[in-house]
């Protein structure tokens, strides 16, 4: 991959992997990837929240175990995507100069 390649935060329509090749971090879409993987994370944030709670909860029952089980997954795939990304941006020891 490019070194400039950035993993977007989206599935292609196939459900691939999605690249941005850029030069320029202020694009218009690598803005929009930025948004993106803000409202992810916060996203995962306000339904940990949720999770506490259910959890805390005397009666939760299966159903909600189960919903509550695909939404945290789908949260952890988002977030694991949003770090994958972002790590593979963050310069390479061998890159940065001597400090």
């Amino acid at each position: 991959m490019n070194d400039n390649a950035r993993l977007l935060p989206w599935l292609g329509s196939s459900g691939q992997r999605s690249y941005l090749v850029t030069d320029d971090g202020a694009s218009h879409l690598s803005r929009l990837a930025d948004e993106m993987e803000e409202a992810q994370l916060q996203a995962g944030a306000v339904l940990l929240g949720h999770a506490v709670g259910i959890l805390e909860a005397d009666k939760t029952n299966a159903w909600e175990l189960r919903y509550l089980s695909a939404r945290l997954t789908e949260a952890l795939r988002d977030a694991l995507r949003v770090a994958e990304s972002r790590g593979e941006r963050l310069p390479r020891t061998h890159d940065m100069p001597p400090g």
